[in-house]
């Protein structure tokens, strides 16, 4: 037993020693793009979630350490793995090339995908495909798809806030994507009812059910598909919450630290619906299994009878 223990301690070490050039390989490439990635996108409020995805992304990694340290069978996986290191470091290369940023920080997903598959093989790459599909909420959406759907989604949410409060009487106009609201002109901006903030919802709400790890297939597909009226119904709340302290406070507080609170207030309150939505979920299908299973009770009292 000691000297098969001392084996594995053996083979872990061994496998270590391979991993910490490989991670030092990995920073030493990827540290300028991020550095890039961070002074052009990670600094402005639409992609400020960005870093938090990355740490996340990267303890969800650390949680399944030790499966990088298990012995695999490799035989014809390192080629595979091998092959497509190669096309996705040239097109790394490319990127970098060609100053495109969104292409240097998704291509380090198939490379990690091909690491895996060298050191570890396919088993251990299925084990960790949540953490290597998270890594895609980091990747910079393209101006133009952003440009075309954020303002569609500004525009209803302002409308939405104009007829909310209109409702309740108070002196509000709309146009476009300007609010008026007594003597104060507030703009919807991208960070308050764009697609980023969509991005980064969804990005919430999938780690949700990663962590809670809901068996029903339908359940998690149908919560995931919901997060996107979710997400519109907190930018909603969120709107009205800083419409509502501009007219009170003044444009000073609204546009200070309460601006940069409600997006705390953003998230939270798309927590609480997303949580709210699971357990009716929840409770929506055990319901019907119970009624399903009352039907097949039934039926087979009938058989009996007859």
């Amino acid at each position: 037993m000691r000297l098969n223990m001392s084996r594995l301690d053996v083979y872990k070490n061994k496998k270590v020693l391979i991993w910490l050039p490989i991670i030092a390989g990995l920073i030493f490439l990827f540290t300028p793009t991020y550095i890039e990635l961070y002074h052009i996108f990670w600094s402005k409020d639409e992609q400020g979630h960005g870093p938090l995805v990355l740490v996340i992304a990267l303890f969800l990694f650390w949680q399944k350490k030790e499966l990088f340290l298990k012995d695999r069978e490799l035989t014809g996986q390192s080629t595979l793995g091998w092959s497509l290191l190669f096309i996705s470091l040239i097109v790394y290369i490319l990127a970098k090339w060609q100053y495109i940023l969104v292409a240097e920080v998704a291509v380090q997903i198939p490379i990690l995908i091909a690491l895996i598959l060298i050191t570890s093989g396919y088993s251990v790459l299925k084990r960790l495909w949540f953490p290597l599909f998270f890594l895609i909420f980091i990747v910079p959406l393209p101006g133009s798809v952003v440009d075309a759907i954020t303002m569609p989604m500004k525009i209803a949410v302002s409308n939405v806030v104009e007829m909310v409060l209109y409702n309740f009487d108070y002196p509000i106009a709309r146009d476009g994507v300007i609010l008026q609201i007594g003597y104060y002109k507030l703009l919807v901006a991208d960070a308050c009812a764009g697609l980023h903030t969509v991005f980064s919802l969804e990005a919430m709400g999938l780690l949700y059910l990663h962590l809670v790890k809901r068996d029903s297939f339908l359940r998690n597909v149908s919560l995931a598909m919901l997060i996107i009226p979710i997400s519109f119904v907190a930018n909603v709340i969120r709107v009205i919450a800083l419409v509502l302290i501009t007219y009170y406070y003044g444009d000073e507080v609204g546009q200070g630290f309460l601006h940069e609170f409600a997006g705390f207030v953003l998230y939270g309150t798309a927590l609480i619906f997303i949580i709210s939505t699971d357990i009716f979920l929840q409770k929506l299908e055990l319901k019907l299994a119970q009624k399903k299973a009352r039907r097949a009770a039934t039926e087979e009292s009938d058989i009996d009878s007859f």
